[in-house]
């Protein structure tokens, strides 16, 4: 493999504005003048023998005319012998450490001490190094040594940073690439993969965003890194395999098989609504690959979309497996029950026929999900409602829309939204509800839901800042409120009761403790109030009971077990034992 680095392709053009310049009369820096009178060497103009000279002042002496004069060979020089090099015009002096030998100016032979460093950028070197303690001198490609932190335009810093670790990677590459180009046909596989990892890093960074990807991309075949991504999939590292498939399709976007090839990298990662528009992708390239139309299948499957499975199985010819299909089928009568049960408002059926929809392996299907949640919130099932909903795939939202539209995408975040006001993320379900009415403005279920979230969370806004500030009867009425617009949310019932149970209103804190319960019988906090509410009121057999479920819990919790002791005391002197 050739090179065609980029600074190849630049070619001697990024040196041509200091081509022909005329040094002015200078005085070389720790060494004796030369004569000023010296005729110029013939200039070689060959574009891989051509000789740049760079003239810049010392820095090191202030309010001077004298310059230096840096001899480098251009970076398209075929060689890169640092010793071959052409005296420029005028009195100047190469500061090259790696030559040995010295050069050779009119005949005259300058000596190996004058070739080094000279005296003041070495003692300026050494002051550098004293202070810092450590070196931080970088050796330039002419030999020439200058401080890191006057490298110019390149960027300096942290090495730990996304460039720092690209540009390592990059470099790397090329050596490898050179390595092959010079017969040593080496199939670095292991440094291609951590050039592509990075890429992937890269890509969801805002600087630099893909830039290694694409350096990778001009120099590598897409099929082997097919042939690469395949390995890593066979082997269960997705995210790998994925970020080879990328590089592959950003060689050669029009090849279906990198596609369906993501696509597949995709579902093992858990994002399947991607790895469905990828492999459409797929098939809009190729209307006639049957693998691609057979994953597609597959995923519609696993996404309860039944009618679609079974016309991407029927595209996919040999692919398709007759079993398959038979399971498509038995989901469609299931799906049709679960139709027929919410219209009833038959609740339970629903949960039951639901259940057997996500067992039968569409289980990433989020409308499935939410009309499970939906048929526990509506038997008042709060806390199974929300566990339902926390095992349901978590799509990013613009990618739900894409894939079910704006009115299917704002049922599932209305029933979202309602799971979330029942466990008390108030915040969470005003954003989902207005994500909800946003999509679907004529939606009367979410907007009625959007109100609901707005009603609650003012009322346990306000009723919280009531209590802080010890006004227990006026933060009941504010609680009491958010409950008029939702009467069964445990947390505004919580927090109603320990209002009423600083009021001594022991046995409506005790009532709303109950009602909490019900709905969430794994409230802790409900279950404590509770069990407090009852020592005070010498309920030992009821308190008993709560400690020793929330002990079953938190078996370790010091507190209720000396408050189960206690309780325990009371009750056997209560019965006169």
């Amino acid at each position: 493999m050739g090179d065609i680095s980029p600074e190849r392709k630049a070619g001697c053009g990024l040196m041509t504005t200091v081509f022909g310049r005329r040094s002015k009369k200078t005085s070389s820096v720790g060494s004796a003048p030369i004569p000023n009178n010296v005729n110029d060497p013939k200039r070689r103009r060959g574009g891989s023998k051509e000789v740049v000279s760079v003239d810049a002042p010392s820095q090191n002496v202030p309010n001077t005319s004298t310059t230096r004069s840096v001899s480098k060979t251009s970076s398209c020089s075929s060689n890169n012998n640092p010793q071959k090099t052409t005296m420029p015009r005028g009195p100047s002096k190469v500061l090259n450490s790696s030559t040995t030998e010295g050069y050779v100016n009119q005949g005259r032979r300058v000596p190996k001490e004058a070739v080094g460093i000279s005296g003041e950028l070495e003692s300026m070197i050494n002051d550098h190094q004293k202070s810092k303690g450590s070196s931080t001198l970088i050796r330039a490609s002419s030999g020439n040594v200058m401080l890191y932190g006057n490298l110019g335009n390149l960027r300096q810093g942290d090495k730990n940073n996304s460039y720092s670790n690209a540009m390592d990677n990059y470099n790397q590459y090329f050596e490898n690439a050179n390595s092959n180009a010079r017969g040593g046909h080496t199939n670095n596989v292991t440094s291609v993969r951590k050039e592509t990892k990075s890429s992937t890093k890269l890509k969801e960074e805002k600087s630099g965003g893909g830039s290694l990807c694409r350096a990778i991309s001009t120099r590598m075949d897409p099929e082997q890194l097919k042939i690469m991504g395949n390995e890593d999939y066979k082997n269960g590292r997705f995210a790998e395999a994925l970020s080879l498939y990328d590089a592959a399709i950003a060689i050669d976007p029009k090849t279906a098989s990198y596609r369906s090839n993501r696509s597949a990298a995709l579902t093992a990662l858990g994002r399947l609504l991607e790895a469905v528009f990828e492999c459409r992708e797929a098939i809009q390239i190729d209307p006639h690959y049957h693998r691609a139309h057979h994953r597609l299948g597959n995923l519609h499957f696993r996404l309860g979309e039944t009618d679609k499975a079974l016309y991407h199985y029927k595209q996919a010819g040999p692919e398709a497996d007759p079993d398959e299909v038979a399971k498509v089928k038995i989901l469609q009568a299931h799906l049709s029950k679960c139709t027929e049960a919410r219209r009833l408002g038959d609740w339970n059926t629903l949960i039951t026929e639901t259940s057997k929809i996500l067992s039968s392996g569409a289980d990433s299907a989020p409308q499935i999900f939410a009309l499970q949640a939906e048929a526990l919130i509506k038997l008042r099932r709060h806390q199974d409602a929300d566990n339902v909903m926390s095992k349901c795939p978590n799509f990013d939202v613009d990618d739900c829309t894409k894939f079910f539209g704006p009115i299917g995408n704002s049922n599932l975040l209305v029933t979202r939204a309602q799971v979330d006001i029942a466990a008390g993320r108030f915040d969470d379900a005003l954003e989902a509800a207005q994500k909800a009415a946003r999509l679907d403005p004529n939606n009367k279920v979410a907007n009625k839901v959007l109100r609901k979230a707005r009603a609650v969370t003012a009322a346990r806004g306000r009723g919280n800042e009531l209590f802080k500030a010890s006004k227990f009867s006026e933060a009941c009425v504010a609680y009491g409120e958010g409950l008029e617009h939702d009467p069964y949310n445990s947390i505004l019932l919580c927090n109603r009761a320990a209002c009423r149970s600083k009021l001594s209103q022991l046995e409506k804190a005790v009532e709303d403790c109950t009602a909490a319960l019900n709905l969430r019988p794994s409230y802790t906090k409900a279950r404590l109030r509770r069990a407090d509410c009852n020592d005070k009121m010498e309920r030992w057999e009821a308190s008993i009971g709560d400690y020793e479920i929330l002990l079953r819990e938190t078996p370790e919790d010091e507190e209720l077990n000396r408050a189960l002791l206690e309780a325990r005391a009371q009750l056997k002197k209560q019965r006169g034992g």
